[in-house]
């Protein structure tokens, strides 16, 4: 059996996009996180698994103060898992996950969804991607 090298570590960047509430999208409001990313820009499952202590993620949102936490792949859920950021570990309540996530390219001008501890869907663009 080969072992297959750990994809590198991205660092990516999301910022608000245009909403009722900010018709000009946000920089201020937004997401910063550590992924392995394939050659297609869409987060590695294998490669997360073998480096996941070093996927963290700042939440930061206005005047808030920033939230860390750690980018997590749970089974179940739509599509048959889900991508979270999670800020207490054993605590799902302050959870936030990506809408088809699996799916997405993270590539600067994308648009990826997350829903937010609410429950509310916020649309953000991918602003920048590089090596973490």
């Amino acid at each position: 059996m080969n072992d297959v090298a750990a994809i590198a570590l991205q660092r990516i960047r999301l910022h608000l996009a245009r909403s009722k509430d900010f018709p000009e999208g946000s920089a201020r409001h937004g997401y910063e996180f550590v992924a392995p990313l394939d050659e297609r820009g869409h987060i590695d499952l294998e490669s997360w698994r073998s480096q996941r202590d070093a996927c963290t993620v700042t939440r930061f949102w206005g005047n808030d103060a920033p939230e860390n936490g750690m980018l997590v792949h749970r089974a179940g859920g739509a599509g048959g898992s889900t991508w979270v950021f999670d800020y207490e570990a054993g605590d799902s309540d302050d959870d936030e996950a990506g809408y088809r996530f699996a799916d997405h390219a993270f590539t600067p001008g994308e648009y990826v969804s997350l829903r937010d501890e609410d429950g509310e869907l916020h649309t953000f663009v991918v602003f920048s991607v590089v090596p973490a």
